[in-house]
């Protein structure tokens, strides 16, 4: 089977119901708050995996709320999320921990168990600064549940922004032949915060192959759509001098291959002859804030799964 990158977050958390004292009579019942916990699994594609994995969660006594699964019918493999309320659980952590363990050990499964948590998240961001600002909006609204650590820069440009929404901020200038010192304190800083997941809000810097492995599948970029075309400076400058009629952004997940890495969200957005290159520009940024805070909500929610370069992201 082809191997699947299912991310490696700390393990689920799981705290069980109180058990009655003995010779009591049950009350009215009690309806505690949704304690909402995350299953993915990918496999090869087999008969039984739905209904394996359904029965042992009913045996527990949790809810099943969502379930979406997904066969690639060319490499014959089956990937599924299930979201499921612990509120209910007539168990344990440990034994419904087990439970998951040997279905999936049996049925060949890979698989991921999730508890809902704030993941720690720093934003890494150079000069152009509409995509922090966009993402420090929604994060505040409530729209991203994570806890936003730190904001690092290799400008200062950003600092008001940060001390503005109440976050670190951290400018790490990149001195000529130096760079290689200036990444090791990023990673430094990212470790000492805890960070889980690293957002690049057009940070505008190619970071080594040792700081991705540092976090594979945890690094999330946004770039324009233009590529492979009009690679360097002033892309939409090059775009409109080509008469484009159409323009993009896209985000994946970093890996040692430069802007190649498994795509998570893509967006387009028309433009015609009487469009200026600042037209173009204000739309590949609206596009950009969209596409890029649409991969972070994806990735906080459990919904993605990577395997052979690719993504199954579910709704």
């Amino acid at each position: 089977m082809t191997p699947l990158e299912l991310r490696s977050d700390p393990p689920l958390e799981i705290h069980g119901g109180i058990p009655r004292a003995l010779g009591t009579q049950p009350s009215s019942p009690v309806r505690r708050p949704a304690q909402l916990a995350t299953l993915l699994v990918g496999c090869r594609d087999q008969q039984g995996a739905v209904s394996a994995l359904a029965q042992l969660l009913e045996s527990h006594g949790v809810r099943v709320q969502n379930a979406d699964q997904h066969a690639d019918r060319n490499a014959k493999l089956f990937f599924q999320r299930l979201r499921f309320d612990l509120s209910t659980l007539t168990t344990d952590r440990s034994s419904l921990e087990k439970g998951v363990r040997e279905i999936c050990e049996r049925l060949g499964m890979e698989y991921r168990l999730y508890g809902d948590r704030r993941r720690r998240t720093a934003i890494l961001v150079s000069k152009q600064d509409h995509c922090l600002y966009d993402l420090l909006a929604r994060h505040r609204s409530g729209e991203l549940n994570c806890e936003i650590a730190a904001i690092i820069s290799n400008h200062p440009d950003a600092e008001p922004i940060a001390k503005h929404f109440g976050i670190a901020f951290h400018h790490l200038p990149i001195a000529k032949d130096r760079k290689h010192l200036q990444e090791a304190q990023v990673i430094d800083l990212l470790y000492q915060y805890g960070v889980e997941l690293v957002v690049l809000a057009r940070y505008m810097q190619i970071l080594s192959n040792d700081f991705v492995e540092r976090f594979p599948t945890r690094i999330i970029n946004i770039h324009h759509s233009f590529l492979p075309a009009f690679i360097g400076a002033n892309p939409y400058r090059q775009a409109h001098e080509k008469g484009v009629k159409l323009i993009g952004a896209t985000s994946h997940y970093v890996t040692a291959e430069l802007d190649l890495g498994p795509i998570i969200e893509q967006e387009t957005d028309r433009c015609s002859h009487r469009d200026t290159v600042e037209d173009l520009v204000r739309k590949g940024r609206d596009l950009e804030k969209r596409v890029l805070a649409a991969a972070l909500r994806y990735h906080l929610e459990d919904r993605i799964m990577v395997y052979a370069g690719k993504t199954v992201v579910f709704d």
